[in-house]
């Protein structure tokens, strides 16, 4: 019986994995009637950027440097976390990956829910599947974990 359902529940998550990737990969239909792919926020971060530089770039530049535009924000909001570490008090040092978590907890609430809606590069919260926040915060706080257990490493080696 507890097997049962356990499996239940584990299909419960992969069917709300799946939504959730199904949703980053949204369509709608131009005026064509073709499918076209919509840009998630990094695609559109990428495309006001090369606007800003006196550029356009298509749909597809804009998937090639979408990841640039994830990982180069990562690392800076990564580096604000390991500044942040070293001048805090010190009992945030001594639980880097608790630390790490709550911090990623912080940014998927700055970010996600409001500063990225707030700038028109998402809906709404509320316009969002919750498989979707749940998904998100998972992965902030993976984020912040593995923030938290690289600044302990690079710290102690140095």
């Amino acid at each position: 019986m507890v097997a049962h359902g356990a499996n239940l529940q584990a299909g419960k998550l992969t069917r709300s994995l799946r939504t959730v990737k199904a949703n980053g990969r949204s369509k709608s239909s131009d005026s064509s009637g073709q499918e076209t792919e919509q840009e998630d926020a990094t695609m559109k971060i990428a495309g006001k950027g090369a606007e800003i530089a006196g550029y356009s770039i298509s749909h597809e530049q804009k998937k090639k440097a979408a990841p640039i535009v994830h990982y180069g924000f990562g690392a800076a909001v990564g580096a604000l976390y390991g500044t942040l570490t070293e001048l805090g008090p010190h009992g945030v040092r001594r639980h880097p990956v608790l630390s790490g978590m709550g911090f990623g907890s912080v940014l998927f609430a700055g970010a996600d829910e409001v500063a990225v809606p707030s700038l028109g590069l998402s809906a709404a919260p509320g316009e969002t599947p919750v498989s979707s926040h749940i998904y998100a915060l998972a992965s902030h706080l993976i984020y912040g974990a593995t923030a938290g257990a690289v600044r302990r490493i690079v710290r102690a080696a140095i």
